[in-house]
């Protein structure tokens, strides 16, 4: 009895892992969603005094975690159907690197996801400036994935909600780019 309990068990776990694949798969490519996705692992907080952002090694930067979750991240949107999509990144190289490493295309870098961790007036035009940008990009291309990688403070003026390092944000927006709805899917264990 306790194998076919077990049996059933497994079954609908199986159900609801094709459902969830389906769902995240289907929602990238109805042009009312795109994903937000947090940096992966950089320790420390904030950025060196003075680094320049055309010089990596003046920044803070994806330790070997950082390089591990993000391989992840990109395995496991390969399993919800994820092959491909089209990837903005922001200009920090700790984003970049995260981009790079889901292995899902080419990476384009935008000032528009850059942080404004240092100078939080910019908010409101950046996150208009994000607006804008998936706004033009679900138009031009309604049904390829869109992947955003960013930092905390711009995910928290867009979203509203603090994620954790490589959470991916499955976001609904309307024809404007404005946020409607999220659904946080968190950073695969490793």
């Amino acid at each position: 009895m306790r194998t076919l309990i077990s049996l059933l068990i497994a079954i609908l776990l199986s159900f609801f892992a094709l459902q969830a694949r389906a769902n995240l798969a289907n929602d990238l490519d109805d042009g009312q969603h795109i994903l937000l996705m947090r940096h992966t692992d950089a320790p420390g907080y904030g950025d060196p005094a003075g680094y320049q952002i055309d010089q990596c090694s003046t920044q803070r930067n994806l330790g070997d975690k950082g390089r591990q979750q993000a391989i992840l991240v990109g395995q496991w949107l390969s399993t919800q159907g994820i092959l491909s999509a089209n990837i903005f990144s922001s200009p920090w190289c700790r984003c970049l690197d995260t981009a790079r490493l889901l292995n899902k295309g080419p990476v384009s870098s935008t000032p528009v996801l850059g942080s404004f961790f240092d100078d939080a007036r910019t908010a409101k035009k950046q996150t208009q400036d994000l607006e804008k940008l998936i706004q033009v990009q679900l138009k031009e291309n309604p049904r390829t994935p869109l992947i955003l990688v960013t930092h905390q403070v711009n995910i928290e003026s867009y979203i509203g909600k603090n994620v954790s390092t490589g959470d991916i944000i499955l976001v609904k927006v309307d024809k404007h780019g404005k946020y409607i709805s999220q659904q946080i899917y968190p950073s695969p264990a490793f």
